[in-house]
């Protein structure tokens, strides 16, 4: 009796969300403030005075990207797209793994970027927030990559 008990917990937990526990599991919750933060990054990269085309293009890229593919993926959980399917809980690795790369590369080149803007012009507070921000989602998107690969383990 207890093997069957253990067994449906490590079940429970390796399964994808939907619907609206989405909002109320771990790590699926970190959609959210992923979508925030990312979407500040956006908001600000497309505010700020651009020194370099290249190094910011990424960083808008790359809030555009992983907001757009964030979104998508809450949508889909929301609609139960998955069907309970485990090859679901591989794709979610996927996704977190790529966007905190991404994010990761994007921070760095935006500390960067501001780095070298500060030498040209005082006015850059539009990118030192972004930079901070896109640190923050990197962490996020880290964060959701550590329990996405335990629940990958678990299925």
């Amino acid at each position: 009796m207890r093997e069957s008990f253990t067994m449906s917990s490590a079940t429970s937990r390796s399964s994808l969300p939907s619907g609206l526990s989405v909002f109320t599991t771990f790590p699926d919750v970190l959609f959210i403030p992923e979508m925030i933060f990312g979407g500040l990054v956006w908001i600000l990269i497309a505010c700020s005075k651009v020194p370099n085309d290249s190094l910011q293009g990424w960083v808008m890229f790359v809030s555009v990207f992983c907001f757009v593919l964030t979104a998508v993926l809450l949508f889909l959980y929301m609609c139960g797209a998955h069907g309970g399917s485990s090859s679901w809980v591989t794709l979610d690795v996927i996704c977190q793994e790529t966007a905190a790369l991404f994010y990761f590369s994007a921070s760095v080149l935006e500390a960067i970027a501001t780095k070298k803007m500060q030498a040209v012009t005082p006015f850059h507070q539009e990118n030192i927030s972004a930079t901070v921000f896109a640190f923050i989602a990197t962490l996020l998107y880290v964060i959701h990559i550590i329990y996405s690969l335990r629940r990958w383990k678990s299925s």
